[in-house]
């Protein structure tokens, strides 16, 4: 399988991999210390946690919870129903190379390249799927905790704040996960170029990068949402 894949499809999957691979490493760990969504968002979520200590009634916030696992849930079916059609494709896989060849934007490539190129959109999506339903459940644990939450008299307490600050760690831990689940939905979109032409699917995957990029730390949301600091003065009144 290996000695079909062709030299100009070889580059353009090692640079899809390492595109992907590098970009993750970046965004989430070499950039912890800089401006971006995650970042910002990780006040936020530290003050909506600090602040449901002092409520009386969370229902609020069990809505608000409801509503992130919601979205969470969607993303993982999707992802099954992609791979249930990936599944589907390698069933009929001469008919749709029948289908294809006449089509003058399509590279014409072997049964073996087809299997090749479905067998990684099929990882891209296993990959998407186990990271959504990881994130689901680190959403659940933090659920638990916030049920440890001590009553409002206690919410200044230290051991209050602790539990408040783990709560806001678990819940970034459970975006950070959904966040990569997104990112391969970005380069699934991505590598579906692939079809067409390896050059192409090069492009595609450097558009996506300059994309995700773009949204995580440059985006017009970023700098609406950075000012973390002015919130905590707000709340401090």
């Amino acid at each position: 399988m290996i000695e079909s894949l062709s030299s100009v499809d070889g580059v353009a999957l090692f640079w899809f991999v390492i595109a992907w691979a590098g970009y993750t490493y970046y965004a989430d760990t070499y950039s912890r210390n800089r401006a971006s969504l995650m970042t910002v968002m990780y006040q936020y979520r530290l003050e909506w946690m600090k602040q449901s200590l002092k409520r009386e009634v969370r229902v609020g916030d069990a809505s608000l919870l409801a509503t992130l696992t919601r979205s969470i849930s969607l993303f993982a079916s999707t992802a099954i129903f992609i791979l249930g059609g990936v599944v589907a494709i390698f069933g009929g896989l001469e008919q749709v190379q029948d289908l294809t060849k006449d089509l003058t934007y399509v590279a014409k490539t072997s049964k073996i390249m087809w299997e090749i190129k479905l067998l990684t959109l099929a990882f891209v999506f296993i990959y998407a799927f186990f990271k959504f339903a990881w994130a689901l459940r680190q959403f659940n644990y933090m659920i638990i905790v916030m049920g440890a939450f001590p009553p409002p008299a206690e919410a200044k307490t230290e051991a209050a704040q602790n539990i408040a600050e783990r709560a806001a760690r678990v819940n970034a831990l459970a975006v950070l996960t959904f966040n990569r689940g997104m990112r391969a939905y970005y380069f699934g979109l991505a590598a579906l170029s692939w079809f067409i032409h390896p050059f192409v699917f090069a492009f595609a995957t450097l558009f996506v990068v300059l994309v995700i990029y773009r949204r995580e730390f440059k985006s017009k949301t970023l700098r609406m949402l950075n000012t973390a600091d002015e919130i905590k003065d707000v709340l401090k009144q």
